[in-house]
């Protein structure tokens, strides 16, 4: 075995990856969005296993409430203000100099996810929203590739394994993109650090599986609760020929006819975030929920809800349109969204 094998020994006295596997992990490509919770345990695994070309594609900032739950940063990364991709480049090329990395500082739309996957042989997520997975998984039946679905809120984590023609789409399964505040989010409803690392390790160990095509892999829905130790698997059939994005290939969320849209509203210093295509939102559950989480102020009436999170301004309305007073940055706005409201 070579220097540069030596490394990885213990992957590769493990009889189903072997030398020629180890060496077909180093020629591969896997494009990684969001190096939040779990996209931290995804790139360390995937870094220390040796994919041969990461890309970790990020739009947030490293915060001092990340530590807790968000492996490889430090206290150093919140004092220097670092994007996340960024820090989690720095720390994994000190972990393993032999790949390639490559960080990109963005938010993931419809005008640069084709280009992020296009070279991509496995796709993974760690996003904290619906309307990103929606796009992730239109872009990736689009072009054939195959990703995988890993969501973690409290002490609870799901994850699925798409392979396009395969096995059902995220839309398959989950149907329209859920109402604006329907779903719990890790700044409503907390969440616990073991849950991100299993439910992390379990991601990789299919994106391993998928590079490698050895080994059995789920071919339904993972469901494991930490809290209430229960560990389930679903069985999900095969793709709905009705389904809009694999079945229809209309993908509404790549052609920007459904998801996120953001504007800066001028001399206003806020955004508008506006969900197309989602249901109604319910403005007096929501508040319940961040009221329960203690974010800050809250006020609802028929017509809207105010909030003062973090020292800016929410006004939501019914059809989950939001104004986010306080920043002109939309990458800003999708983020505390996405924290707060939840889509």
């Amino acid at each position: 075995m070579n220097e540069n094998l030596s490394r990885y020994s213990r992957q590769i006295i493990f009889p189903p990856i072997g030398e020629a596997g180890q060496r077909r992990l180093l020629e591969a490509h896997v494009t990684l969005i969001g190096v939040g919770a779990t996209g931290s345990i995804l790139a360390d695994r995937l870094a220390r296993a040796g994919i041969g070309h990461l890309r970790l594609v990020d739009r947030d900032f490293v915060e001092l409430n990340n530590l807790q739950r968000q492996l490889i940063y430090d206290e150093d990364d919140v004092a220097a203000m670092l994007p996340k991709a960024i820090a989690m480049a720095r720390k994994l090329r000190r972990i393993n100099s032999t790949i390639a990395i490559e960080e990109i500082v963005a938010d993931v739309n419809p005008t640069n996810i084709l280009e992020l996957i296009a070279d991509a042989d496995v796709v993974v997520e760690g996003t904290d929203n619906f309307a990103t997975r929606y796009l992730i998984n239109d872009a990736c039946v689009k072009l054939g590739k195959p990703w995988i679905y890993t969501g973690v809120v409290a002490s609870y984590g799901m994850t699925m394994t798409i392979r396009p023609g395969i096995t059902p789409c995220l839309r398959c399964v989950m149907g329209e993109l859920p109402a604006p505040g329907a779903a719990p989010t890790c700044d409503t409803a907390g969440i616990i650090g073991p849950i991100v690392s299993l439910m992390g390790s379990i991601t990789v160990a299919e994106a391993l599986k998928l590079l490698l095509g050895r080994g059995t892999l789920n071919d339904g829905m993972i469901h494991v609760d930490l809290w209430e130790n229960t560990f389930e698997q679903f069985t999900l059939g095969g793709p709905r020929p009705d389904c809009p994005t694999c079945g229809r290939r209309e993908f509404a969320f790549l052609n920007a006819e459904a998801g996120t849209r953001l504007t800066a509203l001028c001399g206003r210093d806020a955004v508008q975030v506006n969900v197309a295509g989602a249901p109604a939102i319910n403005l007096a559950a929501l508040g319940e929920r961040l009221a329960a989480a203690q974010v800050g102020q809250v006020q609802v009436n028929p017509y809207l809800l105010r909030a003062r999170i973090e020292g800016f301004d929410f006004t939501v309305f019914p059809d989950g349109r939001a104004i986010i007073k306080g920043t002109n940055d939309e990458a800003t706005a999708a983020t505390l969204y996405a924290r707060y409201v939840g889509v």
